[in-house]
């Protein structure tokens, strides 16, 4: 971690301006998992245990950008976070008109803006119309970046420290995550953001070994990079969920219905000739759950080798979880992204559960690397039993491919 953090600041009486990741489901008003929030309880209470006043600002869910959406407010948030903290949480109903609040705010006292996506700068997209010219276009693209820039200059007014303890927003160059960096002297990283890159780049740069990483989830195209880059990196590679079908395909295995993205199967091809030729064991299930439908009640068989026809495959079987069980047993560092089947529905959970237990029961440094491998471990009980786990979906996954996230970039020098 080369940039500054919240111990390399002085922080009495001193005003702070932090981007959390309070994106958290809600229903009817009650937080249904509040891992991201008790997540950003160490920066908060040591910024205000410090002697400063403190400004939150987050976003929530996916508004439209054209103003409150009752929905994804985050007032929810602001008085569970009360409870949590034990003293009061103000909340200021629109985050760019809140200047009376925050001048009035006192060392030691906490002021929640709403959702700062209520705004179409804080996110600076522009969509083309089918009917609309280059130069139009633009031209529009410009004039959202001013705005976004206005917006970012706004929320900068508000403290003279910044300090960006959002993971799971830092691969997006948003107002409140990257821009508003422009127009503030000192902005650090918070302990939770720290602590993600840390565990992260030590795991991809500096492992300690063996390293085995775990690629699960429906989509190849999105992790696609990330195999190619921790190819160059890890010990041995697992491949299971949806995605280990596209690969299936590109060694000639039949697959029947199972999910698979044919423009990405050449691509396949090559990541699992580069491993080949790396010498990199490239783990793949040997055998399969399959059902004659997508469907919590489908009638199911456990298929080794191909998949018939009129049949897909919805989970890993169990000669493939004793496959990777045996694959982590001596791993030093282990990396998990994606789980091996739809564990949302029972009849498809045992291959990520029985990884799940593998991984726990490892003597490594075990990285849960976002997404819905995190709700699966929750899911599990066996979450106090892994090392780290992430609270980045999209930002664990950019960073795993060795991208540059706008969020830690912006971030001053140590």
């Amino acid at each position: 971690m080369d940039k500054k953090t919240l111990k390399d600041v002085a922080l009495q009486g001193r005003r702070v301006v932090m981007r959390v990741d309070f994106n958290v489901p809600i229903k009817d008003g009650v937080i249904g998992d509040d891992t991201r929030v008790r997540a950003a309880l160490p920066s908060i209470k040591y910024i205000l245990d410090e002697g400063a006043s403190l400004v939150l600002m987050s976003h929530l869910g996916r508004p439209k950008g054209k103003g409150y959406e009752a929905d994804f407010s985050l007032l929810p948030v602001a008085r569970y976070l009360e409870q949590l903290l034990g003293r009061p949480v103000a909340f200021a109903e629109d985050c760019l008109s809140a200047d009376a609040r925050v001048q009035a705010l006192q060392p030691g006292q906490v002021l929640m803006l709403e959702n700062t996506r209520f705004y179409a700068e804080e996110e600076g997209k522009v969509k083309k119309a089918a009917d609309m010219d280059d130069e139009t276009f633009s031209r529009l693209k410009q004039e959202m970046k001013e705005k976004q820039r206005a917006m970012a200059q706004k929320l900068a007014s508000y403290g003279d420290l910044y300090v960006n303890d959002a993971f799971g927003t830092a691969h997006r160059a948003h107002a409140s995550t990257a821009v508003i960096c422009q127009f503030v002297e000192e902005c650090v990283a918070g302990f939770l953001l720290e602590k993600e890159i840390n565990y992260l780049g030590s795991a991809v740069e500096d492992p300690k070994r063996p390293f085995v990483a775990i690629l699960g989830g429906a989509k190849v195209s999105d992790k696609l990079a990330v195999v190619r880059n921790l190819l160059t990196k890890v010990d041995v590679l697992i491949i299971g969920g949806g995605m280990a079908y596209t690969f299936q395909k590109a060694l000639g295995n039949s697959i029947g219905d199972s999910l698979c993205e044919d423009d990405q199967v050449a691509y396949a091809g090559e990541m699992l000739a580069d491993a080949e030729k790396r010498g990199v064991p490239f783990l793949l299930p040997v055998d399969n759950i399959a059902a004659d439908r997508f469907a919590a009640d489908a009638e199911t068989q456990v298929v080794s080798g191909g998949i018939p026809d009129n049949w897909m495959g919805l989970d890993i079987g169990p000669e493939s979880i004793k496959l990777f069980t045996e694959a982590l047993q001596g791993a030093k560092t282990v990396l998990w992204n994606g789980p091996m089947g739809c564990f949302e529905m029972e009849a498809f959970a045992a291959g990520t559960y029985g990884v799940c237990k593998a991984v726990a029961e490892t003597d490594s440094v075990s990285i849960i690397g976002g997404g819905d491998s995190v709700s699966a471990v929750n899911q599990s009980g066996l979450a106090d039993q892994m090392t780290h786990i992430s609270t980045g979906g999209g930002a664990s996954l950019e960073f795993l491919e060795g991208k540059v996230l706008p969020g830690v970039a912006a971030l001053s020098d140590k």
